[in-house]
Parts: C-alpha cells; sequence; structure tokens
C-alpha cells in the first residue's frame, strides 16, 4: 500500500508532536543554549516558555493537515513542501547534534521520524501516486 501525501503529512504532524515531547522531557533546555535562550524571551520559567513556542507549531501543523493537506485546500502543496523542509533541518540537525557530542542528544529518537515523513512527503510532491488522495495542489 502506498501512502498519499495526506497519511504521510498525519503522521510528519504527529511526530513533530512526539519530538517536542522528546525534547521537553528530556530537557533540551539544559543542553541546548537557542532553546534556553528564546524559551527566556517567553518566561522566566523556561520549561513554560519552551511550551509556549513549541505548542503553537504542534497546533500549526495539525491545523494545516485538518484544513489544507487533508481537504487538498489551495496551496495544499506549498504548505507540504514548507513543513517537509523544516522538518528535514529539523530532523537533520537532531541527527547531526548528538553524532557531534558522542551520545544522545534531545530530540534524537524522534529526529528519525521527521527525516523519513519529510523525505516521504518530498518524493511523494515529485512523484504522485496517481490516486485520488494525491490530488492535493
Amino acid at each position: 500500500m502506498r501512502l498519499g501525501k495526506s497519511e504521510l503529512f498525519l503522521g510528519l504532524a504527529i511526530s513533530q508532536a512526539a519530538h517536542f515531547m522528546e525534547e521537553f522531557y528530556f530537557r533540551l533546555l539544559d543542553v541546548f543554549a537557542p532553546a534556553r535562550y528564546l524559551s527566556g524571551l517567553i518566561s522566566e520559567d523556561l520549561t513554560f516558555g519552551f511550551a509556549v513556542i513549541n505548542l503553537p507549531i504542534v497546533i500549526l501543523a495539525f491545523w494545516t493537515y485538518f484544513f489544507r493537506v487533508r481537504l487538498a485546500a489551495g496551496h495544499a502543496t506549498a504548505w507540504i513542501w514548507a513543513w517537509s523542509l523544516l522538518e528535514l533541518g529539523n530532523g537533520t540537525g537532531h541527527i547531526i547534534l548528538p553524532a557531534n557530542a558522542g551520545g544522545y542528544f534531545p530530540g534524537a529518537y524522534t529526529a528519525a521520524f521527521l527525516l523519513v515523513f519529510s523525505l516521504a512527503l518530498m518524493y511523494r510532491c515529485v512523484h504522485p501516486a496517481g490516486r485520488a488522495a494525491d490530488s492535493v495542489t
């Protein structure tokens, strides 16, 4: 069974939610200064600031799925490409950082899913399966 863009994008959105939970639970804030800095711009409580920054990203991913990709709404393919490129960069960074550090880095486990779904989506955009479910424009 070939997965269409809609199913692949849902997988990407779920992976992003899991990625955020992994970063949150394993305290990305403790090892990644940019996350600490951005979270501190939101709140003195860095954990709260981190959640405030990341929850809207997860919400936007699911909004994109429900109101753009799944409905094949206008510019759905542009949304797919934007998210795919964003998550390709995110996943790649979370693979490179632990490789450089020589150990685990928060977000590394779920980064593999971000890479798989983003690459599969890009492939599907370039090579449509020809199914009605793939008629996202």
